[in-house]
């Protein structure tokens, strides 16, 4: 499988805050990546940097095996931000003729349906529009663009529940027809579980972990029980996150289980139940891992 996008080292400061450090990250290509991260690790400004909006400080960024220059924009890439605000006073059909002209793979007919399925008036101007429907703006680029290498800011920003399902259903439908490396920044951990099919998390501007969703499905567990039972069945285990209520105690564990090893915990009077995405996360950032 080739890399669609590699980088390598990457350090972005603003001051005295770092907001990258040394990071590292390589995405492959055709599958749809997630980027976690609380507030302030460092999601945006690497999505920024990729794009060309921002220059590292060190570090190097290569799409599809060429090498960028500081603040170059790769031609192979379409970088949606979180709520699209350019052109202000442009009609959306304006903005999508911008765009068409920008993207060599841009497909009008697609763009079109998009317009019916989002109900967005062509010809209403962006300032008009409410936050989540300039969102839907942003989306239908990246969408129609095809561009071979898609990052999306916060893409269902604003947006009402029936329009997430509808923007998800698009993207993966048209991923599989028209399939391309997207990566995927968003809170809404738990809502893009069923459609990425890796994940990357950031910390502190650090890749805390970067896994295949398969992988994470078969190896994130908590275990609860008696203290010393837990403290038994973890020990040599990774333990990601542990947490202790009078005699009892929790802890969640990054680890393939066997259906022997599960047996044993059962035996042992410990409860297994497997890890959503969200709580995944959440263990791992508040373990301090």
């Amino acid at each position: 499988m080739s890399i669609a996008l590699a980088c390598d080292n990457i350090t972005k400061s603003y001051g005295a805050t770092t907001a990258l450090r040394n990071l590292s990250l390589q995405l492959e290509e055709g599958a749809i990546y997630g980027l976690l991260g609380r507030n302030g690790a460092g999601k945006t400004t690497l999505l920024n940097t990729i794009a060309g909006g921002i220059g590292a400080d060190s570090g190097t960024i290569e799409v599809y095996g060429r090498k960028l220059s500081k603040r170059e924009q790769p031609n192979a890439c379409c970088y949606v931000r979180a709520e699209f605000s350019h052109f202000g006073g442009a009609r959306v059909i304006e903005v999508l003729q911008i765009a068409a002209a920008v993207y060599p793979h841009w497909d009008w007919d697609y763009a079109r349906e998009l317009l019916k399925l989002f109900l967005i008036d062509p010809g209403q101007k962006i300032r008009q529009l409410s936050s989540g429907t300039r969102s839907l703006i942003g989306n239908i680029i990246g969408l129609a663009s095809r561009a071979p290498l898609t990052l999306y800011d916060e893409p269902v920003l604003g947006l009402d529940v029936l329009m997430r399902e509808r923007f998800y259903k698009a993207l993966m439908e048209d991923y599989a027809n028209h399939p391309r490396t997207i990566l995927l920044s968003t809170h809404l951990i738990d809502e893009i579980a069923p459609i990425v099919e890796k994940i990357c998390i950031l910390e502190a501007g650090s890749l805390l972990l970067q896994e295949n969703m398969e992988q994470i499905r078969m190896s994130a567990y908590l275990i609860r029980g008696n203290s010393e039972a837990v403290a038994s069945f973890t020990s040599g285990k990774r333990v990601i996150y542990q947490e202790a209520y009078g005699r009892g105690m929790l802890a969640a564990i990054y680890e393939k289980l066997d259906d022997q090893k599960t047996r044993f915990a059962k035996e042992q009077g410990l409860s297994i139940e497997t890890l959503s995405l969200q709580k995944l996360f959440l263990y791992l950032i508040e373990g301090g891992l």
